[in-house]
């Protein structure tokens, strides 16, 4: 459970400052409170509940151990989401979104082997038997991929979610999310369309106050999703080694009940053993009383 939104906090962060009203979006009037000054102000009371529920969202993603990538190219948002989402150790794109990065993962990747290749090379010191101005062109092409690929290095599959910061500009990134069917997080303002978003967050996306106030709150989130798979984790491993001791313990114990309590096959025969005895004893009585009659007889 993601901890609860202050309202006051938001309004402190100017997340309740929308567009110009001729630039809005009339899908977002719902979330509207008011027109004040030619700009639309965004009711809080509905990006608390909406943050509340988008961070419950996340939490149980991240405690499934899948990833989310966040997505944001805009200038005041680029230094704030690479923080927050190393903070919740996900995967980030803050450069130019790479065309078919979802759509047409398998390409992705292997540019990003690539990358891991240079490393081998010059770690293995074939980067140094190339000559100068191709170890340059190999410089600069690791260079260009760290830059727009080094974010996503370990995301090895496809991600379970997307978190957006400004829809509209991130429409690319949208669209291959939608045809993959993979769930979208957003910060969405009122010049967006709310319905390209699984979960929304109505919310100013363009000063970095309020860009800071709800990814923190997101990342959050997340941390406490994976926390939660830890410990769920570690009481797991608990109840198993608990469990294995249990059954080395009663393992002897029943070995010793068994050899005491005989079973019925050897009650069995030692019953018959008996009997035999009795019919032996019985058998040589009777010859004995006869012979001493026959002698009597005599």
């Amino acid at each position: 459970m993601a901890n609860k939104v202050e309202v006051k906090e938001l309004l402190d962060a100017g997340v309740h400052f929308g567009h110009l009203t001729r630039r809005w979006n009339p899908n977002m009037a719902p979330y509207i409170y008011m027109e004040r000054n030619g700009i639309h102000i965004i009711n809080l009371y509905k990006s608390a509940a909406k943050m509340q529920e988008a961070g419950d969202a996340l939490a149980k993603i991240a405690a499934s151990g899948r990833k989310i990538l966040f997505v944001a190219t805009k200038k005041q948002a680029k230094e704030i989401v690479a923080e927050q989402a190393e903070k919740a150790n996900m995967p980030y794109i803050t450069e130019r979104w790479p065309g078919g990065m979802l759509t047409n993962f398998v390409t992705i990747r292997k540019a990003v082997k690539k990358m891991a290749s240079i490393d081998r090379m010059k770690k293995d010191g074939t980067f140094n038997s190339l000559s100068k101005k191709e170890r340059l062109q190999v410089d600069r092409l690791r260079a260009k991929l760290e830059k727009n690929l080094g974010s996503i290095a370990d995301m090895s599959r496809l991600p379970a979610a997307l978190f957006v910061v400004d829809t509209t500009r991130e429409h690319i990134a949208i669209k291959e999310a939608q045809k993959l069917n993979i769930p979208i997080f957003a910060m969405v303002d009122t010049n967006s369309d709310p319905r390209e978003v699984d979960y929304l967050i109505p919310s100013n996306d363009d000063a970095s106050k309020s860009i800071s106030k709800v990814v923190s709150y997101v990342a959050d989130s997340i941390v406490e999703g994976l926390s939660e798979r830890k410990s769920e984790k570690s009481s797991k491993k608990k109840e198993e080694k608990a469990s294995k001791e249990e059954k080395s313990d009663k393992a002897p114990k029943a070995k010793k009940e068994k050899a005491e309590v005989p079973s019925k096959d050897a009650e069995d025969k030692k019953a018959m053993k008996e009997a035999k005895k009795d019919v032996k004893l019985e058998s040589k009585s009777e010859t004995l009383d006869k012979a001493k009659s026959s002698n009597e007889e005599e």
